[in-house]
């Protein structure tokens, strides 16, 4: 059966540029929730990437959530839906390399969730926030928009459908900056390559360093934290760090 839009995958000069694209607004069908799982979890250890982006297609929407006029079979029946969402979002959130939202214009329900299980956005003036599951009789979202927003504003958002906008986004915290709608992929392609200049395994380090502490104390975390210093310490790579650092030159890493 064909596929219901699509997920596109480009890779050059050390960025990932994963792309929602479902004209019109680039809802998700199942399928490509399965693909979105496909290219997150091929990231782990291309070669290529050190840095994802993940953005929306076209000008009208980052991604509306589920595909409505999605008819595959069975593609409503609410675990398997379930389980769908939550292996793709956790391929995103798993990802061994940092993943930056480009949010060019509504990211709802799951969209909103897409976002979330990435490690920060940035966002479009056009961009806007919401939970609309309530007005098409299912729920979902609230617990990853909660990664984003405080718990006061995901629960008026959850029971209301009321959307939140970019400004009041970023107020929140929810976003990392806004940029005029035309600048949005030059500033997250900008903000990709100052983190690919980055020593390779200090970043995938730092990446599941961040993932395990966000769950742990503070006692727990920090010791975590000591133990992957220790592993980076010993790296080839990180050696040539401290060199160019005491030599006042740029580093030259070869990924070791």
């Amino acid at each position: 059966m064909k596929m219901s839009g699509d997920i596109k995958v480009h890779i050059e000069t050390g960025v990932a540029l994963v792309s929602i694209a479902n004209p019109p607004v680039n809802a998700i069908s199942r399928q490509m929730l399965t693909r979105i799982t496909e290219v997150f979890d091929s990231l782990h250890h291309h070669p290529g990437a050190n840095v994802a982006i993940l953005a929306g297609t076209g000008d009208r929407a980052f991604c509306a959530g589920a595909d409505l006029k999605d008819t595959s079979e069975d593609a409503w029946r609410t675990a398997d839906h379930g389980r769908s969402m939550r292996t793709a979002l956790e391929s995103i959130y798993e990802c061994a390399i940092p993943v930056i939202a480009a949010v060019n214009g509504p990211a709802l329900g799951g969209g909103l969730a897409l976002v979330a299980a990435c490690d920060y956005a940035i966002a479009s003036e056009r961009a806007t926030f919401g939970l609309p599951e309530i007005d098409m009789g299912v729920l979902g979202g609230a617990r990853h928009a909660a990664r984003l927003f405080p718990i006061n504003a995901v629960r008026r958002m959850h029971y209301s459908a009321i959307r939140i906008d970019a400004m009041e986004a970023y107020r929140l915290g929810a976003v990392l900056r806004v940029v005029p709608h035309s600048r949005l992929m030059a500033e997250a392609m900008g903000e990709a390559a100052m983190l690919a200049a980055k020593m390779p395994r200090g970043l995938r380090l730092a990446k599941e360093n961040l993932n395990a502490i966000e769950w742990m104390d503070l006692k727990n975390g920090y010791r975590f934290e000591q133990t992957r210093t220790d592993l980076l310490c010993q790296t080839r790579d990180a050696v040539e760090a401290r060199a160019a650092y005491l030599e006042r030159r740029p580093p030259v890493f070869i990924g070791e």
